[in-house]
């Protein structure tokens, strides 16, 4: 199951990769941009119920998506650039093992704890 989850995310990563092909920036962007989800961990400096809520925000695929599509509907590409990354950082993470927090910690995700094989 877990080769099957992995797949599934390195296609929707693909999926983003294609998206940002579409946008008017050029690649350099999507290499500088790809870990700015992360910085959402600076929530854990007031608290893991903090830290778990802003990174949990900010990796989660339904916000890209909607920032995505709010981008499209605004026609901002700036928006639909913000979307895409979000989506392909997030496929990234969970391809890697890096899942959703729990409020218990940084190192405790829905994928299970990270470190632990």
């Amino acid at each position: 199951m877990k080769t099957l989850l992995q797949l599934e995310e390195a296609a929707m990563l693909i999926l983003g990769i294609y998206l940002f092909s579409l946008l008017p920036f050029a690649w350099c962007w999507f290499l500088v941009l790809i870990l700015a989800p992360d910085l959402s961990m600076v929530g854990y400096l007031a608290g893991n119920k903090t830290g778990a809520w802003a990174y949990n925000f900010a990796h989660h695929k339904g916000v890209a998506v909607a920032v995505y599509l709010a981008g499209i509907y605004l026609a901002l590409p700036w928006v639909q650039l913000a979307g895409v990354m979000l989506f392909s950082h997030s496929c990234m993470d969970r391809l890697f093992g890096y899942g959703l927090k729990y409020e218990k910690g940084f190192k405790f995700t829905h994928l299970g704890e990270i470190g632990v094989k």
